[in-house]
């Protein structure tokens, strides 16, 4: 952290830096997050029978939800770029609820964690669902999302079941 600030992204005039993860050790590290996606029950249905116009919702947010991982330093101005080892978005399709879960696991062996890269892939994930079905929905919600699990580094294990 800077000295004079308190905050590590910021120096000892206020001015926004990037952290500096060259002297941490890299370990294994793995981000875990959860969001939700509700839609009416008619779009949740049509999501179901994949009869959505635009086609194969899930696997279309799967996709970009593995390609938002891998980009996320390019959109938060403070994250480095990772060598990503692993991406899974997984779904968990709730039908009592019209609801659409969405799990996102990054994994790295790197200097510094993955949660932005979870974080971020689970978003896209969802907003992507949020396209493929605004055609037959327009207040689809997109909730819930949040870190659920972290491991490795410095700050060691968290849960948040």
């Amino acid at each position: 952290m800077s000295e004079q600030s308190g905050f590590s992204h910021m120096d000892s005039d206020g001015n926004a830096r990037m952290v500096d993860v060259s002297d941490k050790k890299a370990t294994k590290r793995t981000a875990i997050v959860k969001a939700e996606v509700r839609l009416s029950r008619a779009t949740f249905d049509l999501l179901k029978a994949d009869a959505l116009p635009k086609g194969d919702v899930l696997t279309t947010a799967k996709i970009a939800g593995i390609q938002a991982a891998k980009r996320t330093h390019d959109l938060i101005p403070m994250c480095h770029p990772l060598p990503i080892s692993y991406v899974d978005v997984r779904f968990n399709v709730i039908d009592a609820d019209a609801i659409v879960g969405i799990e996102v696991e990054v994994r790295t062996a790197a200097g510094t964690g993955v949660e932005m890269e979870a974080l971020i892939a689970a978003q896209v994930a969802a907003a992507t669902i949020y396209d493929m079905c605004k055609a037959v929905q327009k207040d689809i919600v997109i909730t819930d999302c949040r870190l659920v699990y972290k491991c490795g580094g410095k700050s060691g294990e968290f849960r948040n079941e």
